[in-house]
């Protein structure tokens, strides 16, 4: 059997096995794979298409296949079809696969643990994941909430990793923003039933123990898209799971009669519940905005939005609309200063761009703000060139306490530093979550604080005076540091025959596309293009590269990297600033770039 892979040939005349193609007569050989497997299928379907039925039935018989008296009748793409179920079901094929090949879970959770676990890798919890342990506290990670036959309810779906879990047991809920030792987003509830999920049924049962998956019913309403589910108080949540795609396409969605302005909030939610990836969102402005991984998802969203999680309800959509990031190119051209508005407090501060590749690490996690100090400053240190006092001195990452930007203490000897550390961090979060260009997230800025005046008065240096006299600061050392636009960009995978390469080119050049690379499938005429596309330029991409290549060319897009836009933002004519300018218009903020005054202190 293991003759069919890999470089084996089998000679007819000499009937022996060879490891090259060359039979004993001088001619070429097939290979075994190929011979054995590959070309009697090929023949099947030859004789099946050409309808060639004494050639079919002399083969059925060889392949002991045998079809009822009206299966006889079928001709073309439906006998095909018949016979194929009955040779190669795929459903047994990929059962016996996933069997045969993957690691059961007593075996793949002594070495998943290290991943998998958030705490310590010695705890209860965790020695119970590593033992695959039935009889060890509960740790359940849901990671999808499936719709079920009731309006608005969802079966919470997880795979048990330890413990056992059962109908009516009392458990703590951790969801995805849940922190250990805190109290937020942590519930503490009954589980009212666990089902067994088979494909489209559902049965119900008593417990469920440890390696399995299971569905739970009655804790819904405290789980948005993920959570970890354990019985023990000292466990740890699961780590979240990673997605390999982001979403940058948005459309902001509003229902034709604004009666049904509370159906369409409630389906929101629901949509936001089913699918891990799509992001729902209310912005300032009051839109209700949908953001999808690419047109097709988005597409998909809208349509289950409107027909199953909001009855019907008419709704309009804008044009999707790409998310942006806001970024700096070069370090502060100088130290900026903003003052508090009691003028008592003095912030200077500078900001640089994060060495390349710093943003992709903390994105998968690999620097996180988790991690210990020290191990994390050590890392900087030795990978990316940072001081290593400065390394270990990071306030906060932002937006959002993860995102790919980060605020460094590079003060030396500041009186009351700490007691305005919180305000700065929240400052930090506003000004990154909103950028100063147009008021879109930031990634990769590096603000470092030079120095602090503070009052020596507690009382006039509280959240009120520092909060927007630090934001201030954050705005202006960005502005006197290269301000750009990045957008997002795919990674497409276009299939196609060697004569329809001129379409792809034309149409991916008027795009702002280009390949990258260009492989010959081995035995097929076949070509396997790789390119980068910015999304923004991606909508009826599909469409058009059918046209342009008569349907031969078949692509697949996936988010791939952010990358910045030509021009300098400043300038009306490039590409850059008509983007900052499109969308401060679509946002209703002033026309053109705030300037550098509106930010900036003088001594």
């Amino acid at each position: 059997m293991s003759r069919l892979w890999g470089d084996n040939y089998f000679d007819p005349a000499t009937k022996k096995w060879k490891t090259n193609p060359t039979g004993s007569n001088g001619k070429d050989i097939p290979r075994a794979f190929c011979q054995f497997i590959l070309d009697p299928i090929y023949k099947l379907f030859d004789a099946i298409m050409k309808d060639h039925k004494d050639k079919v039935e002399k083969m059925l018989k060889g392949l002991n296949i045998q079809l009822k008296s009206d299966e006889k009748e079928f001709t073309g793409k439906v006998l095909l079809k018949t016979i194929m179920k009955k040779f190669l079901p795929a459903a047994e094929a990929l059962l016996e696969m996933i069997v045969v090949h993957l690691p059961s879970p007593v075996a793949a959770q002594k070495y998943r643990v290290e991943n998998l676990y958030e705490g310590p890798k010695d705890d209860e919890a965790a020695t119970a994941i590593r033992n695959c342990n039935p009889d060890g506290p509960l740790i359940l990670y849901v990671s999808k909430m499936v719709p079920t036959t009731d309006k608005g309810r969802f079966y919470a779906f997880g795979r048990v990793f330890a413990g056992t879990v059962k109908t009516g047991q009392k458990v703590r809920i951790m969801g995805a923003n849940y922190v250990y030792g805190k109290k937020e987003d942590l519930y503490v509830k009954s589980i009212q039933r666990t089902v067994l999920m088979m494909g489209r049924y559902v049965e119900p049962i008593e417990d469920v123990p440890a390696g399995n998956t299971v569905g739970l019913v009655g804790v819904d309403q405290y789980i948005l898209k993920s959570a970890t589910i354990s019985t023990s108080e000292t466990a740890h949540p699961m780590v979240q799971m990673k997605f390999s795609v982001s979403p940058v396409v948005r459309v902001a969605v509003e229902p034709k009669n604004a009666a049904d302005l509370p159906k369409l909030v409630e389906g929101l939610k629901r949509l936001g519940k089913s699918d891990p990836l799509v992001q729902c969102t209310i912005e300032e402005s009051g839109e209700h905005i949908v953001a999808g991984a690419g047109e097709l998802h988005l597409e998909i969203c809208l349509k289950d939005l409107q027909e199953e999680y909001c009855g019907g309800v008419p709704l309009k959509t804008s044009d999707p609309v790409v998310s942006f990031r806001e970024t700096v190119s070069a370090v502060s051209s100088m130290t900026v200063l903003a003052k508090s508005p009691n003028k008592h407090n003095r912030l200077f501060m500078t900001a640089e761009p994060f060495p390349q590749g710093l943003s992709e690490d903390i994105d998968n996690k690999v620097i996180s703000e988790k991690d210990d100090p020290k191990t994390r400053g050590k890392i900087l240190a030795d990978k990316y060139g940072w001081d290593p006092t400065e390394a270990r001195k990071i306030w906060c990452f932002g937006p959002d306490t993860i995102g790919p930007n980060m605020v460094i203490d590079t003060t030396k000897g500041v009186q009351y530093l700490n007691e305005i550390k919180d305000s700065v961090i929240a400052a930090f979060q506003w000004a990154t979550k909103e950028g100063v260009l147009a008021e879109e997230n930031c990634r990769g800025i590096r603000a470092n604080i030079m120095d602090v005046t503070l009052h020596t008065d507690a009382i006039h240096r509280g959240g009120g005076q520092i909060i927007p006299t630090a934001r201030r600061c954050f705005y202006a050392a960005f502005l006197t540091a290269s301000p750009q636009m990045l957008e997002p960009v795919y990674l497409v995978e276009i299939q196609s025959p060697d004569n329809a390469v001129g379409g792809i080119y034309s149409c991916l050049n008027k795009r702002r596309g280009h390949v990258i690379s260009e492989e010959q499938k081995f035995g097929t005429p076949l070509l396997h293009v790789k390119a980068y596309l910015p999304v923004m330029e991606s909508f009826g991409f599909t469409a058009d590269l059918r046209s342009q290549t008569s349907g031969q060319a078949f692509p697949q897009c996936v988010f791939d990297h952010w990358q910045q836009i030509q021009g300098d933002p400043y300038k009306g004519d490039t590409k850059s600033a008509q983007v900052v300018t499109s969308i401060r218009k679509r946002k209703g903020l002033k026309e053109g770039i705030p300037p550098l005054d509106n930010y900036l202190d003088k001594m």
